[in-house]
């Protein structure tokens, strides 16, 4: 059982309600309000809160905010794309329309704190107020003194106000160059297993028993926590998979937990090769339930790779990478050359060719073989701009592409294809491109 939370400057009772919205982040929030003080006390000028993705920090914030009713203003760097929607979104939150309408159209920094100071005079703080900054790695694109100004805010506003970054980046690589106030660090840690466990948990469905939707969370943790350990990508994958889950009851009984991770085993493996893309769609598990159902055979299409939706160029940049990955660098002038001469196969076998490069598995390959390879390949003459090096960069973080070199080598940067032969076929033909033309294992 839970310690519930506790603080003397508020009521059991909306502490118990705090406690039971944030399983796994006791420990956090307790800090957060030690750090917070009690409500008419001066809070400390800024903090700074980081962690991986959905790791808790926006939402221990948002519950704590919430539920002890403490006047705040959330405001999300990515919706805020101009210096005047942030200030707006300030002022709007503690003072109402009537402050935001005094900003001018394009306001300077020095505006805000004018109107801030004016509004807060009339209106003094009974207690905290908090601003919390989503996303906050973003103001590091913005203008150079907005960030050492929000840091330091309560002393330039003269009010008892707190600034609260919440950022997926450590602290040294946010920090301004020019230096500024250091805020208060607090770390949020990934998820464990078994917290993971405990919260999904938590999701069932009323008709089914705990046992049986802990043992149904513990197999799927089984197959995808080596790859993903995002709760919001697990969650949605929870839901998704159940439906087959219960497909699968009709012929398995609810404590037969080998029988049911025998069956459903396959299925979760396919899935988990694009878990991040959001391949698996709720309208595909439906598919398959149907084609259980139905015992149709091998499965078709779990991954549904003709739905993936990328760029027309991004496409010819995968199909570059992946015959850079699985052909000899010796063969590219035979494929791409028009005027290469004859030359034979066996030439180029060498004792590790004469197996399949397919069986071998990818090779890392240099960024300029792969345009030389991408220039070759595409329709249309296609000059070499920031663009195209922005989509290699976006592959890379889809997971299509990876990066095999050291972060610190810019010159010459390598990487290796990460997609299956089925994948880059289904890709091809939405380009009209026919790649096993173009593989040296299948000449």
């Amino acid at each position: 059982m839970t310690a519930v939370l506790q603080h003397p400057g508020y009521e059991e009772e909306r502490l118990q309600r705090v406690t039971e919205q944030l399983p796994c982040r006791e420990p956090q929030a307790r800090m957060l309000l030690s750090l917070m003080g009690q409500p008419r006390q001066y809070s400390y000028p800024s903090m700074f809160i980081y962690g991986h993705r959905a790791s808790g920090k926006s939402h221990v914030m948002y519950v704590l905010l919430k539920e002890l009713e403490l006047p705040h203003a959330t405001v999300s760097c990515v919706e805020c794309v101009s210096v005047a929607l942030l200030f707006e979104q300030v002022l709007l939150s503690f003072f109402g329309r009537d402050a935001a309408s005094l900003l001018p159209r394009c306001p300077y920094l020095s505006d805000f704190v004018r109107i801030y100071r004016q509004h807060s005079s009339q209106c003094p703080a009974k207690q905290t107020r908090y601003i919390v900054m989503e996303k906050a790695e973003l103001l590091r694109d913005t203008d150079a003194n907005l960030l050492p100004a929000l840091l330091r805010l309560q002393e330039l506003v003269e009010d008892n106000v707190t600034v609260i970054l919440l950022s997926e980046i450590v602290w040294d690589q946010f920090r301004p160059n020019t230096g500024c106030f250091e805020p208060l660090l607090l770390h949020f840690p990934d998820y464990s297993k078994g917290e993971l466990q405990q919260i999904l948990s938590q999701d069932r469905h009323p008709s089914y028993s705990a046992e049986f939707y802990s043992s149904y969370i513990n197999i799927l943790l089984g197959v995808f926590y080596s790859v993903c350990r995002d709760l919001r990508e697990l969650r949605h994958l929870c839901s998704l998979a159940f439906s087959l889950m219960l497909c699968l009851m009709s012929s398995v009984k609810e404590t037969d937990t080998h029988k049911l991770w025998r069956n459903i085993e396959p299925h979760l493996k396919k899935a988990m090769q694009t878990v991040y893309l959001r391949e698996v769609s709720s309208l595909q598990w439906e598919q398959l339930q149907q084609m259980e159902e139905n015992e149709c055979g091998a499965m078709r299409g779990l991954s549904a790779h003709t739905h993936v939706e990328l760029p027309y160029y991004s496409k010819f940049l995968l199909i570059a990478a992946y015959l850079a990955s699985y052909n000899p660098a010796r063969t590219d002038k035979r494929f791409f050359l028009k005027h290469h001469g004859k030359i034979r196969k066996t030439n180029f076998l060498k004792k590790n060719e004469k197996t399949s490069n397919h069986l071998l598995g990818p090779k890392p390959f240099p960024l300029d073989r792969l345009l030389a390879i991408f220039y070759s390949v595409v329709d249309s003459r296609v000059a070499p701009t920031a663009s195209i090096f922005s989509q290699i960069s976006s592959l890379v973080t889809l997971q299509l592409l990876t990066r095999v070199s050291h972060d610190d080598q810019l010159d010459a940067p390598k990487y290796k294809c990460a997609v299956s032969m089925d994948f880059i076929c289904a890709i091809s033909r939405t380009v009209n491109f026919e790649i096993v033309k173009y593989l040296y294992d299948f000449l």
